[in-house]
This record gives structure tokens, sequence and C-alpha cells, in this order.
């Protein structure tokens, strides 16, 4: 807002909304979100005079609604975000695994009361879904091992989901570590944005927050890698260069999230960089191998 907007009555558009009988506060709101100032001015006073407020404390009391408005819309805006949605669907996939798995196993050990060969886990569950009942009891331990069921496959339908929704989100980072690993790492940061934002050794350690902790408190020593342990360079690679491999997958992870983020458009250098640099790495194990004395050598 500029010192020409607050001259003309920057209340006074508000001030006409009530006198129109609308809601003046979410004029107020819109104009708290996009206006601008270049400096101080009163606007308890001015507020008063445009006759939008009766007194300075309703000046203040209208303000807090406004900004509290504002806040929310902001919120709302946020949670419905792409990004924010490919956090709740891999968030809902580790639920429904943990509670099909928990279920099924409670299926399974009550239907092994009941049927002969029950195998374990959600196959087994499967098994003993597909089963015909011939009583109460047999019918309600079937009903739970079908609902194990139903929670597995729900939690493939979310893997899918996630699967078409990373990539269009992320497209370096998806293709980089995979749709999944891609949506967990979004998650365990709390978006793209504060994951684009985190230094690569923040990003190296992401879900080792515990083993981060034991160390820091000297109980354990400093942890190599979070998550990304599960992408193929680090897990791929022999323990001791798995420190390595770690570091350089993190910083190329970083640098993708700032692409996506900032520019969201596919950089390839990124991916080409990251796979010279791991094949660097994982020749060691070859030199290595080509150093070692033959067996009889002395």
């Amino acid at each position: 807002m500029t010192d020409t907007d607050a001259d003309a009555g920057w209340f006074s558009p508000l001030a006409a909304d009530e006198e129109a009988g609308r809601d003046g506060t979410d004029t107020a709101r819109e104009r708290i979100a996009d206006g601008e100032a270049d400096r101080p001015l009163d606007w308890p006073r001015r507020a008063v005079e445009a006759g939008f407020a009766d007194s300075t404390e309703d000046y203040y009391d209208r303000l807090k609604d406004a900004t509290t408005r504002a806040t929310r819309k902001a919120v709302r805006e946020r949670e419905r975000a792409d990004d924010a949605q490919l956090i709740h669907a891999v968030r809902a996939m580790d639920d429904a695994e943990r509670v099909a798995n928990e279920l099924a196993e409670r299926a399974v050990e009550w239907a092994g009361t009941l049927f002969d060969d029950v195998d374990s886990g959600i196959d087994g569950a499967r098994d003993v879904a597909a089963r015909e009942p011939e009583s109460e009891v047999e019918r309600r331990a079937v009903s739970l091992a079908a609902r194990a069921a139903e929670l597995d496959d729900e939690r493939a339908a979310l893997a899918e989901t996630i699967a078409r929704v990373a990539p269009a989100v992320a497209p370096n980072l998806a293709e980089m570590a995979g749709p999944e690993l891609a949506a967990r790492l979004i998650a365990l940061a709390g978006g793209l944005e504060p994951l684009a934002k985190k230094p690569s050794g923040t990003v190296q350690v992401l879900g080792a927050e515990d083993a981060l902790f034991a160390h820091l408190s000297g109980r354990a020593p400093s942890p190599k890698h979070g998550i990304i342990y599960t992408h193929e360079y680090v897990r791929g690679t022999r323990p001791e260069d798995r420190g390595s491999a770690a570091r350089a997958l993190a910083g190329k992870l970083t640098l993708a999230a700032r692409a996506d983020h900032y520019a969201g458009e596919r950089r390839a250098q990124l991916h080409d960089d990251l796979r010279e640099r791991m094949a660097t790495i994982r020749a060691r194990a070859d030199d290595d191998e080509s150093d070692a004395p033959e067996a009889g050598d002395e």
C-alpha cells in the first residue's frame, strides 16, 4: 500500500462494504494479504476517520479478526498444495501398510485355530479371506482377514497415486530418488520448499533423527545416512563407501529439490553428474580388488 492509497482513504472501501451490508473484514483480509506500505502510518486513527472502526479498541479487534481470517485462508491454500497432498498420500500409505500387517497377523493367528494350513502375513490373510465360513466365529475371522487384504490393496493404490503425482510435483527429485523416496523426503522435511532450503547434510540424515539425537548426547556415533539408505546408490554400495555415496546422493537430492521448487524444470545435468560421481565411488571397490594380493602371494 502506498501513501497515495492512504491519503485517499485506505479504509473507505471497507466502510462502504459494511454500509452495503457486506462484511468489511473480508475486504480487510484481502488488503492485509496483498497490500504494502513504505513506512508505518497511524492506522487506528485513519480507520476511525474513515468510519471503518468506532474506536481504537474496535480497530484492533477488527484487525485481529482480519489477520486471523488471512492466516486461515493461507493455511487452507497450503494444505491444498500438491506437495501437501503428496505428504498425506505417503503417510496414509504407511498407515495402511502398518494396520494391514497388524490385522493380518491377528487374522491368521485366529484362523490357525479354525482352519488347517494357514500361512502367515498378508498372503495368509488373503487365503483365509477366500474361505467359506461355516460358523459365526469363522465368519468373523474370515471378515477380519478380508479387511487386512482390503487395506493392503489400498496401500498398493496409494503407491500408484504417489508414482503418478510425485513426478508432477518434483520431477527432478522423483527421477533421482524414485517417487516413493521423493515423497518421504518431502514429508520428513514438511514440504518441498522446506526441503529445498535444507543443507545437504540435513537431507543426508533425514529419517535418522533418533540416531542423530543419540549422537548429540554422546551415546552413539554420527549417522551416515537416514532414509536415503533405501536408495540403491547407498544400499548397493559396499559399507566402507556408503558414507561417500550418501553424501554424494544427498548433495544432488538437495539440488534436485531446489530445481523443482524454484524452477520446476528437469535438469538433466544433475542426473548425469550423480551417475558419474557414483561410478567413481563404486570404482574404488574394483581398484581395491585389483590391488589385493592373489591367493598364495606373499
